[in-house]
Formats: structure tokens, sequence, C-alpha cells
């Protein structure tokens, strides 16, 4: 039995040891079965079972009883190796993306309404902005943001936003809803979104999105610079460098253009 000090919770182990007990040669299992090999009580089993299935982590055929994975396993699994890849995919890009701009570079994803970063590439600028890989902010805020909301299915965007007041960090904030579905059909006609100090005073952005093989986005890479630098023929410069740059991630991660 695991002690006060003792970090790890025994019934979340015992739960991760039903998962793994699933193997392809035994794709299916019942209680007892289970029981006897992880050496636990078929009440507890029953439970964590029953609590499995409940999260879909687990599925149970009503015809015999017993239990297979879950999709929701299988989801879980895409989006760790979806993440993986970009990772692998994106930094020798972004590299060389922050070298020729001198400026911060990212890539985030998207979670409801908001973006959260899993890759920075600092600057040797100064910005009053975050500092941490998995950071959150509001998806409106932020270039990331708009591409990644503009890549929505309308009718899923709609449904996010409704009931939603969008915070306002600066003057120039979008909060309108009407507004920033403006923006973001703009954003779809162009292929990239701009950031014009709506998140920070004197900090602007540009970001395209990151296809996947079937084309679907799954991010966003953006370059951020502070406005005096980001500006006239300089942002026009960027923001052709992180298209560019964007294709060229989105064709490491598997994505062929049609076009």
């Amino acid at each position: 039995m695991a002690s006060d000090r003792d970090p790890l919770l025994g019934s979340v182990r015992n739960a991760a040891r039903v998962l793994r007990a699933f193997t392809n040669a035994d794709a299916e299992l019942g209680v007892t079965e289970l029981a006897g090999r992880l050496h636990l009580s078929k009440s507890t089993v029953h439970r964590l079972v029953a609590t499995l299935a409940a999260e879909r982590l687990l599925e149970r055929d009503p015809a015999t009883g017993r239990y297979r994975l879950g999709l929701a396993l299988y989801e879980l699994g895409t989006n760790v190796t979806e993440h993986v890849d970009l990772h692998q995919a994106a930094l020798p890009v972004l590299t060389t993306l922050r070298h020729t701009t001198g400026e911060m570079v990212h890539v985030a994803v998207l979670d409801g309404l908001e973006v959260i970063y899993v890759e920075r590439l600092e600057s040797h600028h100064l910005l009053p902005i975050f500092r941490t890989v998995g950071h959150r902010l509001p998806a409106h805020w932020t270039s990331s943001g708009k591409v990644l909301l503009a890549a929505l299915p309308r009718p899923d965007l709609v449904k996010r936003l409704a009931g939603v007041q969008l915070e306002a960090r600066t003057s120039r904030t979008i909060t309108g809803h009407s507004m920033l579905l403006d923006e973001l059909d703009k954003v779809t006609a162009r292929g990239w979104a701009s950031n014009e100090q709506e998140g920070h005073e004197g900090v602007v952005s540009v970001g395209a999105p990151l296809r996947g093989p079937d084309g679907r986005v799954i991010a966003a890479v953006s370059v951020v610079g502070a406005s005096t630098r980001m500006q006239g023929a300089t942002m026009r410069r960027y923001t052709a460098l992180v298209v560019d740059s964007a294709a060229v991630i989105s064709r490491r991660l598997g994505y062929r253009s049609r076009s």
C-alpha cells in the first residue's frame, strides 16, 4: 500500500496495469482473467474497468461481457505521435527561420479558444511576452490563434464562440464575434494571419498553418517581434518567409498540395 509520502496513486497505477494487460494476442479480456493476471480482486477490477469504459478508454462487448481497448486511447496515441512528428519536422525549419529573421519563432496548437505554444525559439531581442513552452493565450489575440480558428469548420467555431465574451488585452484586440469571423475569412483567403499589437502593446506577429498528411491544419508557425522592427517591407518579407516555412514543415509532415 502506498504511504502518505508515496506520490503514486495506487488506483491510477492499477488502471494503467489494466490497460497494459491488453495486447495483440489478448485483444479482449474479461474481469476474471484480468483479476488473475494482475493479482487483484474481481471487485477491484470490475470498478476499474467500469470507470475506464465510462471514459472510453475501454469498450465492453455486450454479448460476451469482455473488454477491449477503446477509441479514446487511439485518439490519445494519435495526438502523441502527431506532436512528436511535429517537433521533428519543425525544428530544423524553425531554426533557419529564427536565424533569417532574428526574431522569436513559435509553433502553437489549438485547445478550445486558446493556443498552446509547443515549440519556441528565443530571439536576441527582449519582448514583454511569455518565456516558456506550454504557455496559453487566448487565440483571438494571436496570429497563430487566428490561423487555427480559421481552419475550424464554421459551425464548430460558432459553437465554441457561443456565449463567450472575447477578452480585450489592448485597444486593438478584436472582441466582437462578427469582426472576428470577418477577420478569419480574410485569413482563410490569403493563407496567413497577422497580429497587430492585439495581445501586447508594441508586439506584432505573422503566422501560417501547418498541415498534416490529410491536409488538416494541425498547428501554426509564427514569427513574433517588436512593431518598430516588423513593419512595412520587413513585415512583408517576414510574411513570405513564414508562409514558405510553413509549407516546408507541412511537406516534412507528409502533406502534398494538390495545386
